[in-house]
């Protein structure tokens, strides 16, 4: 199946702070697709990336950078699609990668998530959103990992209230 989502990702090293949302992804059963490419290394294969998730039908991507963070700027700057931007911890602990995300100028638009692995779980699920928005069926799996969340909070709160009881 094609993919509707991808992934750039800086560098290898940044794979353990998205790897929860391509796992709840892969659970949703939405087809993505993960590469790593480097706005600065490798400028031409990042462009190629991008035409080919174009040509593939990706409808959403999520890139991942930390540091000087241009990779999802970049990425923007070459397709209408949404580029979702996740800032990596780094050697500032992630603040220079979300500057440089979050203050992209005016006209190519990033969509700018958390610093790290909250950040990478957001953008998936953002990213899921954008597809249940034309997609019934995506919508009630989304609705339905929604409500998991929710009896997750309660059941904390019950056994939170049961400890508090018994102590």
């Amino acid at each position: 199946m094609k993919a509707k989502i991808a992934y750039i990702l800086g560098s290898d090293s940044d794979f353990a702070q998205v790897e929860k949302g391509i796992s709840l992804l892969r659970r949703l059963q939405i087809p993505l697709q993960v590469e790593v490419s480097s706005a600065h290394r490798t400028p031409e294969r990042t462009l190629q990336l991008v035409r080919e998730f174009e040509a593939q039908g990706v409808e959403v991507i999520i890139a991942a950078a930390g540091g000087a963070a241009h990779l999802p700027g970049v990425v923007a700057s070459h397709t209408l699609l949404p580029v979702l931007g996740v800032p990596m911890t780094s050697t500032l602990s992630g603040f220079d990668s979300l500057l440089a995300i979050v203050q992209m100028p005016a006209g190519i638009p990033v969509a700018t998530f958390g610093i790290g692995a909250a950040g990478a779980t957001n953008a998936a699920l953002f990213a899921v959103a954008l597809l249940a928005a034309h997609d019934p069926v995506l919508k009630e799996k989304l609705q339905a990992y929604r409500a998991e969340q929710r009896e997750k909070v309660l059941e904390k709160s019950r056994e939170l209230k049961d400890k508090l009881d018994r102590g």
